[in-house]
């Protein structure tokens, strides 16, 4: 009896001792000590415009005055923003091939590599007008997805419906981090076309905004590394099983010795 008394007041010291050790100052975002409650502080950022790689998904829609050209052109294509799931995007978008161009129907193939979006869907006009004159053509990036894992509440991938997302969004997308997340060694893996290139980013560190990392492109992948206190707490979970075992058995082995 003394035994699982023992254990478990050495069980609670331990969980007090894990969690006190995770200070306000290791689990805050951004600590800028120039914020107040008075006026705003400015803030560079840096921001990254993506061009535009093969296999990128392009959702484009063609409007004009005459609504029959329109939705011929649309329904050819199977452009239309009435479908909204990402699966049925990619099923509908095109895919920018290998030579870095869509094939739109009836227009033909359009460079579009290497250019950023709003680039892109001036040379697409450019090409629908050689047909319809007045047209106004809607480009919109469908495979935008980024990757979030590690100690975050819900990790996944995640389709951002927008030209732009950062790293704060990203995390909001998947729950923010969890306790346990390592708020100063969060990983950004980015596919170049040099090959695959990492940057870590402190994300206590007012200056993250000026890097280029921070604002994401499509494919990148957001890894928040576990704090050292989450091995301690798994160690202290294995230990509060051990504890619990061996306090059964304890009993049962008194009980019987009563019993004799």
């Amino acid at each position: 009896m003394y035994t699982t008394f023992r254990n478990t007041l050495l069980l609670v010291l331990l969980s007090f001792m894990l969690f006190s050790c995770m200070t306000n100052k290791s689990t805050v975002y951004i600590n800028n000590p120039n914020f107040n409650h008075d006026f705003p502080i400015s803030i560079l950022d840096t921001i990254v415009e993506y061009k535009l790689q093969p296999r990128d998904i392009l959702n484009v829609q063609i409007k004009t005055l005459d609504a029959a050209s329109s939705d011929y052109f649309n329904l050819q294509s199977g452009s239309t923003f009435q479908q909204v799931s990402p699966a049925a995007l990619y099923l509908g978008g095109y895919s920018i091939s290998k030579e870095g161009r869509i094939n739109l129907p009836e227009i033909g193939q359009v460079s579009v590599a290497g250019l950023t979006l709003s680039k892109a869907e001036e040379q697409i006009q450019k090409a629908v007008r050689r047909y319809l004159p007045n047209a106004n053509v809607i480009v919109k990036m469908v495979s935008f997805k980024i990757s979030v894992l590690g100690e975050v509440n819900a990790p996944g991938y995640y389709y951002v419906y927008n030209e732009q997302a950062n790293l704060l969004e990203a995390l909001a997308l998947a729950g923010d981090m969890t306790l346990f997340g390592n708020r100063e060694n969060i990983t950004v893996l980015r596919q170049t076309q040099s090959g695959m290139k990492g940057m870590l980013l402190d994300l206590r560190n007012p200056n993250i905004f000026s890097s280029e990392y921070f604002q994401l492109l499509p494919n990148d992948v957001v890894y928040v590394q576990p704090r050292k206190e989450r091995n301690q707490r798994d160690n202290l979970s294995t230990f509060n099983l051990l504890s619990i075992v061996f306090g059964a058995i304890s009993s049962i082995v008194l009980l019987l010795n009563f019993t004799n």
